[in-house]
């Protein structure tokens, strides 16, 4: 009756957060150590994964999901990721050439998607309608929550954005909602590839050969205005750049980058630890 209607139950919408601590062992009077879990019911969840399974149906069907994006999809991994840029940059090197990879990193990414511009997405890029997508804007709007601590409960609050933490369906939303992102990368000739919300950028250039370099930048530049029309936060502070290929190119590469105002590192977290020769921990 839900899938004919287009109606998410009302009952269902409700997500119970209990805090729990990071790690073991951590001070439990500091609250920046405990994490939000989220907890949504049972009959949503399987409700969620029926919609799941015909809605990835759909996107395979129809070619939908990003080729270079690899978070939560079939036959997809972290390692995918790791394979498909690592060996890019390999054959760059061997061709002598140097490659600059710029690793993007947001705040709170999930929790911040605009469910009109989501809706619009599945609507205008996916091509879903009817009432699969009244369904589906039904499942994202009014929903709430409440904190529990032991016996403690808090007051009901409203959720106006986001996607839904520990649903079924949030994270492959997400990656719809990101659909647009990998087309304006495409289109400053920039390589790419995405785990869900981290994006890697990343150009290779010959000695004394710049202009890949501020193409970089400028689709830098680009991304970050996307993602303030789209209510998502690129945090720079966090943002990573690391030059890989032969040690007196980088060194060029590194001042040219500097007066761009890029700190290229040594080593960058990349789904692990990665440094400059390309070793893995």
């Amino acid at each position: 009756m839900s899938l004919q209607s287009g109606i998410f139950p009302e009952a269902l919408k409700t997500a119970v957060i209990k805090p729990l601590l990071k790690k073991s062992g951590l001070d439990p009077t500091v609250l920046n150590n405990y994490r939000p879990i989220s907890n949504l019911p049972f009959l949503g969840k399987f409700l969620e994964k029926v919609v799941y399974q015909q809605l990835t149906d759909f996107l395979l069907l129809n070619n939908s999901f990003d080729v270079f994006q690899s978070g939560f999809r079939p036959h997809h991994s972290t390692e995918t990721a790791l394979i498909k840029v690592t060996n890019g940059i390999r054959l760059n090197t061997d061709d002598g050439k140097v490659s600059v990879l710029i690793l993007l990193d947001l705040s709170a990414a999930f929790d911040t998607v605009d469910h009109g511009i989501l809706l619009h997405r599945l609507q205008d890029w996916v091509g879903i309608s009817g009432s699969a997508l009244s369904w589906l804007k039904s499942y994202l709007e009014d929903r709430k929550y409440f904190v529990e601590i032991g016996s403690c409960v808090s007051d009901y609050m409203a959720l106006t954005c986001g996607v839904p933490q520990g649903s079924i369906l949030g994270l492959l939303l997400f990656n719809l909602y990101m659909l647009p992102l990998g087309q304006l990368i495409r289109s400053n000739n920039i390589s790419y590839h995405n785990y869900a919300d981290d994006t890697q950028i990343y150009v290779s250039l010959t000695t004394g050969e710049y202009g890949p370099v501020d193409s970089l930048s400028h689709c830098l530049q680009q991304i970050s205005a996307w993602m303030q029309n789209n209510f998502l936060q690129l945090n720079s502070n966090k943002t990573e750049v690391i030059i890989f290929g032969p040690q007196t190119q980088r060194e060029s590469v590194s001042s040219y980058l500097h007066s761009l105002s890029f700190k290229p590192s040594n080593q960058v977290k990349n789904l692990g630890v990665m440094d400059s020769d390309l070793n893995f921990n």
